[in-house]
Order: C-alpha cells, then structure tokens, then sequence
C-alpha cells in the first residue's frame, strides 16, 4: 500500500463495502481526523469544513451527510476494518 494522501477531496458519502476499498485506503488520514474530531467533541459543522472541505451554511444537506457518513465509515475502520489493511489492502 502506498501512503495516503493528505488531503484528498471527499465524495459526498462514504462507502459501506464490508471490506477495505481504494476510497478507504485513499481516505485514511481523513478518517483518524475524523475520529480525532469526534473524540474532542468538535462539532459536526466545523468537521465538515475542516476536514471534509465542505461548507455546511452553503451546502448543509450535502455537509452533515458527508460528515455522518464518513464518520461512520471511519468507526467501521478503527473498529474491523483495519483488519484489510493488515492483510494488504482491499480484495482483488
């Protein structure tokens, strides 16, 4: 696996494969923000912008459900999904 961008642009939600897919290993560094936000209790609105680059007061529907969405996926990360990454990355 190659390392993870910095910062790469988000798609307006986040997969929900039972395995590791490109987006997710694409989206890494994403997610530990994401979880890092979430466990300083930052609010959603900010982590969309910040670390999502989305603006909620101009695209709110489109913020929070990339926000909901990406978190999530980055909890089905810290808590499985990581697994696929210790076996080498998403399936072929």
């Amino acid at each position: 696996m190659n390392p993870p961008p910095l910062d790469p642009a988000v798609a307006d939600t986040a997969p929900d494969a039972a395995f590791l897919t490109p987006y997710d290993e694409e989206h890494l560094i994403a997610y530990l923000r994401l979880l890092d936000a979430q466990s300083d209790d930052a609010g959603w609105e900010e982590v969309a912008r910040v670390v999502l680059h989305i603006d909620p007061e101009l695209e709110p529907a489109r913020a929070h459900k990339a926000w909901t969405t990406h978190l999530a996926r980055a909890q089905w990360m810290a808590k499985s999904g990581y697994k696929h990454l210790l076996r080498g990355g998403p399936p072929n």
